[in-house]
């Protein structure tokens, strides 16, 4: 096994293949590090750019040891993957971050408990087993409410708004599995999300607070620094370096906020990865958030979360998206990132565009529209 910090030409395993394991390789390999993906994913995009793939499924132990064996470290780059099989890999090799983590983030319950517990506030929640404890959860936080499954919910999927009894009996009767969790809705102006940063020395780097925009529940638009007050994305920043440090991170996560109509800033989810939200660091900061993730990871130094500019990332998602590349390509001012996959189904995340701004000079709308060019068009926030 080596030691820490990891010696160039080390092998990171990073289990999942999709853009976030490839962008994390493509980090990597300019750090002088190998990566070993883990996916039962054919042609997966981390794939592409790794030096070696165990192609299977998450729950084959006997290819997750062989896989151990073959690397110095393991990370993960989605949380749809068994904790267990992170345990039975932290056996043979460090996990970074850890299953303990994982589980956290996997399970909205433990994870809202966790954020309280921390002193971290969040909407109004309770878990929900049985058509009764419905009733009564609907009783003390009121109508509308949001009623998720506490599992392996994203990009909107898992989860049912509620207006009316009627309207709270359907939504339990079809969301699967049990228990769920009912959250109050929060009337927000704005939703934003703090990608941080921390190393197994205890070094925290916070990137800035930026502001998230979503189309058909899936983030569209982020724009860096969030357009917001700078005392409110302070208190952001703080909140997340406080979860990285509660939780005993070793990596990099998102913290996840609404921002209600008062100004408050309510955390909605933690993600223990590189997030969506965090691509503008790729060409906006001297480190960005793979470089951290890969650095923590890997044992080396962390450099502080700064940007050199101001930025707006815009999301490729599906046919109509990726159908303007040879566009996007043309487009002076647009800097393109695809993520090889072949397959441009509706709703599929295939790629993002980078635009850069003089520091502190992130233009309104119509500055961000006309930036765009082919890209231009409205979200529903």
């Amino acid at each position: 096994m080596t030691g820490f910090p990891l010696p160039p030409n080390a092998t990171i395993g990073i289990v999942g293949g999709g853009q976030l394991g490839r962008m994390s390789a493509m980090a990597a390999a300019r750090l002088g590090y190998r990566c070993h993906i883990f996916s039962p994913e054919p042609d997966a995009p981390a794939s592409q750019v790794a030096a070696a793939t165990t192609r299977a499924d998450y729950d084959d132990n006997a290819a997750l040891l062989r896989f151990a064996d073959a690397v110095d470290v393991i990370t993960f780059e989605f949380e749809n993957v068994s904790a267990e099989g992170l345990d039975l890999l932290a056996d043979r090799r460090p996990v970074r971050p850890g299953p303990e983590i994982l589980r956290i983030s996997q399970d909205r319950i433990a994870e809202k408990s966790f954020l309280n517990e921390a002193g971290i506030g969040t909407a109004p929640w309770a878990p929900v087993s049985s058509m009764a404890e419905l009733t009564a959860a609907i009783a003390a936080i009121g109508l509308p409410a949001v009623l998720k499954t506490t599992r392996l919910g994203y990009d909107g999927k898992g989860q049912a708004l509620i207006r009316t009894e009627a309207e709270a009996e359907m939504a339990f009767g079809l969301l699967h599995p049990k228990p769920l969790i009912l959250e109050g809705f929060v009337d927000f102006a704005a939703e934003g999300s703090v990608v941080v940063a921390r190393g197994a020395d205890g070094t925290v780097s916070a990137f800035d607070m930026v502001e998230n925009r979503h189309r058909d529940h899936i983030l569209d638009l982020t724009l860096a620094p969030a357009p917001f007050d700078p005392a409110l994305r302070e208190t952001a920043r703080e909140m997340a370096r406080l979860v990285a440090e509660r939780i005993g991170l070793v990596g990099l996560l998102a913290v996840e906020f609404f921002i209600d109509r008062d100004g408050r800033v309510l955390a909605n989810e933690i993600a223990p990865r590189p997030h969506n939200s965090g691509h503008w660091t790729i060409d906006a900061c001297p480190a960005s958030q793979f470089e951290l993730h890969i650095r923590a990871v890997a044992g080396l130094p962390l450099p502080p979360a700064i940007r050199h500019s101001d930025a707006v990332m815009k999301n490729l998602v599906g046919p109509e998206d990726i159908a303007l590349w040879p566009r996007i390509v043309a487009t002076a001012g647009l800097i393109p990132h695809h993520y090889g996959k072949t397959a441009a189904r509706p709703g599929r995340k295939l790629g993002h565009v980078n635009v850069l701004f003089p520091h502190g000079a992130l233009p309104g709308e119509f500055g961000i529209q006309a930036a765009l060019g082919p890209l231009a068009g409205g979200t529903d926030q």
